[in-house]
């Protein structure tokens, strides 16, 4: 394969795994996402820090088990830059949520603007298992009230 054959479908691997993050935590799953990092993956957002497969996982459990949000993680503008056998990468998220006073999600929930805004700061490693994460920062730009 040519280098830059190669390089796209590290890229695509990439842009994959973010998509599959977002569907893994607004599709009941979010502890796997904890198998999309290396086992010394590391995640931080806003007053959280999780360093290590297993306490992501624990971490994501908690958002599991929140049955009453209706999620939806959009990750756009992604841009991704290959070196090798690493990559970073910088994506924009949006994340409508809404939380019903039922305890159970509701399909369709009511719909605004977004939650929040911000984005996420990648590194990515290709290991034997193919690319992971080896670092995910979330910032926020936009929150609403």
């Amino acid at each position: 394969m040519n280098k830059d054959l190669e390089e796209l479908v590290a890229i695509k691997a990439c842009e994959n795994l973010i998509a599959e993050y977002c569907h893994l935590v607004d599709f009941g799953n979010a502890s796997a996402i904890a198998d999309l990092f290396t086992t010394n993956g590391y995640w931080s957002g806003p007053g959280v820090e999780m360093a290590g497969q297993d306490r992501i996982r624990a971490g994501f459990s908690g958002r599991q088990s929140v049955k009453r949000r209706q999620s939806r993680h959009l990750c756009t503008n992604v841009l991704v830059q290959i070196d090798g056998d690493t990559a970073t990468s910088l994506c924009y998220l949006l994340n409508f949520r809404h939380d019903s006073q039922t305890g159970v999600a509701e399909i369709p929930a009511p719909a605004g603007l977004p939650k929040y805004v911000g984005e996420y700061h990648d590194q990515f490693v290709r290991t034997s298992k193919g690319w992971r994460f080896s670092t995910r920062r979330f910032e926020l730009a936009f929150l609403r009230d």
